[in-house]
């Protein structure tokens, strides 16, 4: 693939020329969704070369069986993936019966366009068929933000040196395979086709998890855009259901055909009203027509964009770069319904299952928080605690007692699926990122309502998980955490990992702060949650016993926290000696030998010093940047964020300019070579970060107040991000030689600019 080939706009992702080696990444890059559906930017019409389908529907999934070489205790049965779901948008096209395939005919001015500003994808090219006839071919589509069950197409094919017959073949495929199959298993089952005139459906079941979902397609026709009827052939097959209509055109004319698709699920529907919730879907799309849908959906994604933009002058890569992560965010979760969550691939490819990590707590809830307003963050929340009975089966299931939780490190519905031990059950870190959440989210918003009324009780359970898994060491007289992996997933079964450690300790004492504010403010609350988890006073000493006593490792010699209690038994080569043949090094060493050595994938003992930078002095956050940022590769999409940020907490710009680059362009440019699999949706969260908190240095300290830092990088002219702030719409405004702030709201905001207190007067801007 040629890394190099996404042109650079500030609103588009654009590609000019068609290379098959592309394909693939392409259909990645220029995924359209939003938040409840979305799907690859496959070809509508057939393409016989290299290919992934993809169209995926939010918590529909599949439990499948779990392929391991070997089965220990405790090992999940299943792993839950996103469906691949029936395939809507099929239309094969023919020319005089010579069949439209891009991998076949010669391709010419082909351009493929992801518009972000208004939230639509299209293509045109030139195609010279075999047979000689060439035709002009523009293709327009999106999936509905407003009718958020609803697609729609626009096919256009002009006939340029020729006279004849252009058929047209919609239709819906529900025979789909999931490209990550552990059996090459069909994970569906069809249950009714229905066709009508110019419109059908299908009813398919998902096996082993029976969600039902009705697919449904409607179509019409226009030459020169004049409205014609066609002659309608039905095909009904096992699997899919193929419509075929011929149209006569003349040297010079181009006809069209408008699809509309609909997907809906008995997650929102009665499963004996799915068909006709289908059909009502696309009949409604075809009563307002593709121009009108088109209009709203511009008119939605500009609302979005009002809190959501980042405008940066002087920088068009990273202009795009964070655009690019802003749109697919949208496009992935948009906060309207609990039940869902944040897949680190989202609607863009199957990799991770489409599962949710401990991405969502530790990186999407800021940017859902500012974007939006409090209840999307809230939503996030309350998806972990409608699981906690599930999170404590889970740890029952590994000895643990009384209560004790831990939240799964891959789930669709709280039961972990993951089956890499040295993952799923060693990267027991994502227990304290579900903490962090609901502080990080009470902290931001002030509601700290939402501690009383679902929080605390997760609390509770997690406090003690921490409390059975740490254990005390006679050798160094404290409490140590022993046979875990911490975010730096190139290091397993190590003891003592500094971040995992520091979690387990800030949880007790969060949780045991929490229980005395809650005592005090909301009594029956607090009576309610004690007799629900027999929880005593006793018990919380015994946990603080463990908290106060937490071991960390230090080295004397470096004057750091170390990763773990044998990082200095390594040989410590820093990644710029690597030869760039050796990597991506998970790419091309050896496990063995990725282990032994002392390369870290993402931040690790950084990340803690993210989270807790309030409880570490900037000559801390020096010394250990320069200590371990020499030594890692950023293997992990979550890696570059968190280093951008803190480069430019300790005043590392340059630094902290190259982290974005990457972190904003990751999949743009490629860096880790698996683009093809699907776009890094959770850590582009990470991305906005690394300019709002990175370069703008916003941050919300435990007093409550919004706090700014403001830099600029060398290579920007300005840059600018808005925020929502506990209800107040504020806009700050960064240039070379001053800072803005912009209240769009109706109260006063009081806020810190570096250090120094100062007002933003009700609807009015203030000059630095």
């Amino acid at each position: 693939m040629n890394k190099d080939y996404i042109k650079p706009y500030e609103w588009s992702i654009v590609e000019e020329g068609f290379d098959p080696e592309n394909v693939e990444a392409s259909e990645s890059l220029f995924s359209i969704g939003n938040g409840s559906m979305g799907q690859r930017a496959n070809f509508e019409e057939k393409y016989s070369g290299k290919t992934f389908q993809g169209s995926y529907i939010g918590g529909i999934y599949y439990p499948d069986k779990t392929r391991v070489g070997w089965w220990k205790n405790g090992y999940p049965e299943y792993f839950a993936k996103v469906l691949n779901a029936p395939n809507w948008i099929g239309i094969d096209i023919q020319i005089n019966e010579t069949e439209l395939d891009l991998n076949t005919c010669k391709v010419s001015n082909f351009k493929r366009e992801l518009n972000m500003k208004e939230g639509w994808l299209s293509r045109s090219f030139n195609a010279i068929l075999e047979t000689g006839e060439e035709i002009q071919v523009e293709t327009k589509r999106f999936i509905s933000l407003e009718y958020n069950e609803t697609g729609a197409i626009e096919y256009a094919v002009k006939a340029i040196n020729f006279s004849g017959e252009i058929t047209f073949s919609p239709y819906i495929d529900a025979g789909i395979k999931n490209e990550d199959s552990n059996y090459d298993e069909y994970f569906w089952e069809i249950l009714k086709i229905v066709n009508g005139k110019n419109n059908g459906c299908i009813l398919s079941k998902t096996l082993k998890t029976a969600f039902h979902v009705a697919t449904a397609m409607e179509v019409s026709f226009a030459v020169n855009n004049e409205k014609v009827d066609a002659l309608q052939q039905t095909e009904v097959e096992e699997k899919s259901l193929h419509y075929t209509y011929k149209l006569n055109v003349s040297e010079g004319d181009t006809a069209k055909i408008y699809k509309f698709g609909s997907c809906v699920s008995s997650l929102n529907y009665p499963k004996e009203d799915l068909i006709e919730a289908a059909f009502d879907n696309v009949k409604k799309a075809y009563k307002l027509g593709f121009s009108k849908l088109l209009e709203s959906q511009k008119e939605s994604w500009s609302n979005i964009w009002h809190t959501a933009d980042i405008i940066i002058e002087g920088d068009i890569k990273a202009q795009q770069g964070i655009r690019f992560n802003i749109f697919q965010l949208n496009q992935t979760y948009l906060g309207t319904d609990a039940r869902l969550n944040i897949g680190p691939k989202g609607f863009t490819g199957e990799k991770y299952g489409g599962s949710t990590y401990w991405d969502t707590e530790a990186y999407c809830i800021p940017f859902y928080m500012a974007t939006k307003d409090a209840s999307v963050a809230k939503n996030l929340l309350l998806y972990r605690y409608n699981q906690l009975d599930k999170a404590i089966e889970n740890a029952e299931k590994l000895g643990f007692k009384n209560g004790a939780a831990l939240y799964p490190m891959v789930t669709m519905n709280g039961e972990e699926c993951h089956n890499e031990w040295e993952i799923t059950f060693e990267e027991i870190h994502r227990n304290g990122a579900m903490i962090y959440g609901i502080y990080n989210y009470v902290n931001y918003t002030q509601d700290f309502e939402y501690v009383p009324k679902f929080g605390l009780e997760v609390m509770i359970a997690v406090a003690r998980f921490w409390h059975q898994r740490a254990n005390f060491s006679e050798a160094k007289g404290q409490y140590v955490v022993l046979g875990v992996t911490g975010p730096n997933e190139y290091e397993n079964n190590v003891n003592n990992n500094f971040y995992t450690n520091y979690l387990a300790k800030w949880c007790i004492q969060y949780a045991v702060e929490c229980l005395d504010r809650v005592a005090q403010e909301y009594p029956a609350d607090f009576k309610r949650v004690m007799e629900k988890t027999n929880l005593t006073n006793d018990e919380t000493k015994q946990w603080l016993q463990v908290a106060e006593n937490m071991y960390f490792p230090f080295s004397l010699e470096k004057n750091v926290y170390l990763q773990q209690d044998g990082f200095l038994d390594k040989e410590l080569i820093p990644v710029a000696e690597l030869p760039t043949s050796e990597r991506p090094i998970n790419q091309k060493w050896s496990w063995d030998r990725i282990l032994r050595s002392c390369y870290i994938k993402q931040a690790d003992v950084l990340q803690c010093m993210f989270f807790f930078e309030n409880k570490f002095d900037k000559e801390d956050l020096e010394r250990h940047f320069d200590f371990y940022e020499p030594l890692t590769v950023h293997e992990s999409s979550l890696s570059p964020c968190v280093h951008s940020i803190l480069a430019a907490s300790i005043d590392r710009m340059p630094k902290a300019y190259e982290q974005y680059v990457r972190t904003s362009r990751l999949d743009l440019d490629d860096y880790n070579h698996e683009v093809h699999e699907g776009c890094h949706i959770t850590s582009m969260a990470g991305t906005w970060m690394s300019i709002v908190q990175g370069f703008g240095g916003m941050r919300i300290w435990e007093d409550g107040v919004l706090s700014f830092n403001p830099q600029i990088p060398k290579e920007w002219k300005s840059y600018s991000f808005t925020i929502n702030f506990r209800g107040n719409i504020i806009k700050v405004y960064k240039s070379q030689t001053e800072c803005k702030f912009f209240n769009e709201s109706e109260n006063d905001v009081k806020m810190k600019l570096n250090g120094e207190e100062i007002l933003i007067p009700a609807n009015r801007s203030v000059i630095v």
